[in-house]
């Protein structure tokens, strides 16, 4: 390493240590003035970890203060660019339950709602998240419908209604790798139920098909005739729903052969 390098190394390492020195200093203080404003310096520089435990450590004194108002909201703002999603929520929330006439009470309540958004997970995954999201970004629209956020609370309620119904598409699907028809077709109609518009609705209508010709297949020769029938009607509703559907020419095989099976079982019958 030359020397250029280990002079560079060198100042940067006292940099950091004078930098941390004077955090410590101002940390251990007993003026909370002093954290207040050293707080405020570090949000601007956008140090939130040093800026929230100052924040932090001050709250308590300047709640009720005209200091309170700030460093209640700035609070808030550094656990979210933090990442801390669920607490920077919770902050906003007792910002604009506290001060509900403040100028930035709407905001506090937007970035309520877009934190519980921002903290849901991939759509594998729980979606309580998701769910408290969108109840919330619906009520902010409530409470205040002509806001400068609502075009971004109306996105957080589309991509949260979208996730929504991916997760409730994929659950029913997995029923079918799962071998447990019965349960995908309950499924199935329960997510058209849920979600009338979905995107999703042409191929769950598909595999509702595939799930009840599947379950006549392995069910107890009793069931068969009503299930391969039912397999019939569920084909037509696809056809009528979806006359143009990509799935139709899958679709067709199990009539065919749920029609064979019909065909057969009636004539047993006799």
């Amino acid at each position: 390493m030359s020397n250029v390098w280990r002079g560079l190394i060198s100042v940067l390492i006292l940099s950091t240590s004078i930098s941390c020195s004077k955090f410590r200093r101002i940390e251990k203080s007993d003026d909370w003035r002093v954290k207040y404003e050293a707080g405020l310096n570090y949000y601007a520089k956008k140090d939130y970890y040093r800026s929230s435990v100052l924040f932090e450590q001050i709250l308590p004194i300047v709640r009720g203060l005209p200091e309170g108002e700030k460093v209640e909201f700035n609070l808030a703002y550094c656990q979210y660019y933090e990442k801390l999603y669920l607490l920077a929520s919770d902050q906003f929330r007792t910002f604009f339950e506290t001060y509900g006439r403040s100028a930035m009470a709407e905001e506090a309540y937007f970035m309520y709602a877009y934190s519980l958004y921002a903290s849901s997970p991939d759509y594998k995954r729980d979606q309580s998240s998701s769910i408290e999201a969108m109840n919330a970004m619906q009520t902010f629209l409530n409470r205040y419908p002509g806001s400068q956020f609502m075009n971004q609370a109306i996105e957080v309620i589309t991509v949260s209604q979208e996730k929504l119904e991916k997760k409730g598409f994929e659950n029913a699907r997995q029923y079918i790798k799962l071998r447990m028809y019965k349960a995908a077709v309950e499924s199935f109609d329960n997510f058209k139920q849920n979600f009338p518009d979905s995107k999703y609705l042409e191929e769950a209508a598909y595999l509702k098909v595939e799930a009840e010709f599947e379950l006549a297949n392995i069910s107890i020769p009793s069931r068969q005739l009503e299930r391969y029938s039912t397999t019939l009607e569920y084909y037509q509703e696809l056809v009528d729903n979806f006359p143009n559907s990509v799935f139709l020419k899958q679709a067709e095989r199990y009539y065919t052969e749920s029609l064979s099976k019909v065909s057969k079982l009636k004539n047993n019958k006799v």
